[in-house]
């Protein structure tokens, strides 16, 4: 290392950054690349009901919505927990997602390429709802 090597030392340690965790999180933003851009919870519009088979070894069929996320356009599939949930749910109805917690933002258990879940209907909490405490507001 000689008297004028500060340009090199210091490209360098450019190299060395990169495997730190906290530097490579903050220089790619790679959670604002997912459909909620970031956001732990967003706002969707129903599109349609489905059924969605599960993996094996399970048999079985999960209740689930296909919607489109209100500020980018992106349809994402959401599970709809809780028995007879999907009942409380129609086509056009504004319902509020977020991550179902799988390792890395992924799908859990059995369900196949499910990243997200309901959590409220015309914003009513979805528990709310299934306890019998609240009714969901006709209309969106």
């Amino acid at each position: 290392m000689g008297e004028f090597s500060a340009r090199d030392m210091k490209r360098r340690r450019k190299k060395f950054r990169w495997r730190s965790t906290r530097y490579k999180r903050q220089l790619l933003k790679l959670w604002k690349k997912t459909p909620l851009e970031g956001a732990p919870r967003g706002k969707a519009i129903v599109l349609k009901k489905k059924g969605v088979e599960q993996k094996q070894p399970h048999s079985g069929i999960i209740k689930a919505v296909r919607c489109q996320i209100i500020k980018n356009g992106i349809q994402v599939t959401a599970v709809v927990p809780g028995t007879g949930a999907i009942k409380h749910i129609d086509e056009h109805d504004e319902v509020i997602i977020e991550g179902v917690g799988g390792s890395q933002g992924g799908a859990v258990g059995s369900m196949h390429g499910i990243k997200y879940k309901v959590v409220a209907v015309n914003g009513v909490a979805l528990s709310e709802i299934l306890k019998g405490k609240k009714q969901k507001p006709k209309g969106a």
